[in-house]
């Protein structure tokens, strides 16, 4: 397992690195597949913030956690990959003994103020082919609202969200 570390206003220091080493080994011991885990470490003010991501089989496992302390952020940051690992295992599990998946790939809300709103952060991800069904799992995984995702079907960019009745909806481009 590659480990990818970048700090930003902290210097990452050897012990820093190994106690983070040694909490992902866990992680690593848990799934196999695992090849590169990237760590994103910051302190802003009073909050230390460990982000985590885990490409894993054409997935994404992702954690952050923001705490008082670094240490205890890469704790509680552990304990959520890991219960995002035993769900991940148990609807995959779900999944195929069903038969809907037959193939799968191999590959803190802002403060208030009276400024107007702006682009604050950009991403970048890898947009694979799924099913619905994939892109559905793959959202609740990351336990986000929404998923961007190339719909297999389709081949045309789609949104899926979750709306507030619990149920999903989807947004397909019209040209």
């Amino acid at each position: 397992m590659e480990l990818i570390l970048r700090g930003k206003n902290l210097k990452v220091t050897q012990a820093l690195r190994q106690y983070i080493e040694k909490r992902l080994a866990k992680i690593e011991r848990l799934v196999e597949g695992i090849n590169v885990v990237q760590v994103n470490l910051s302190v802003t003010k009073e909050k230390h913030v460990i982000e985590v991501t885990i490409p894993l089989n054409g997935y994404i496992l992702r954690g952050e956690e923001a705490t008082n302390d670094m240490y205890t952020s890469i704790d509680l940051v552990v304990e959520k990959l890991e219960r995002q690992i035993a769900k991940y295992k148990t609807k995959l599990n779900k999944k195929i003994k069903s038969g809907t998946i037959k193939d799968l790939p191999t590959e803190n809300p802002p403060e208030k103020d009276d400024e107007e709103p702006r682009l604050i952060r950009t991403k970048r991800f890898p947009v694979k082919p799924m099913p619905l069904e994939e892109a559905i799992l793959q959202m609740n995984l990351l336990g986000h609202n929404f998923f961007v995702f190339s719909n297999a079907e389709t081949e045309e960019v789609n949104v899926l969200y979750k709306r507030k009745d619990g149920n999903y909806g989807l947004i397909e481009p019209e040209y």
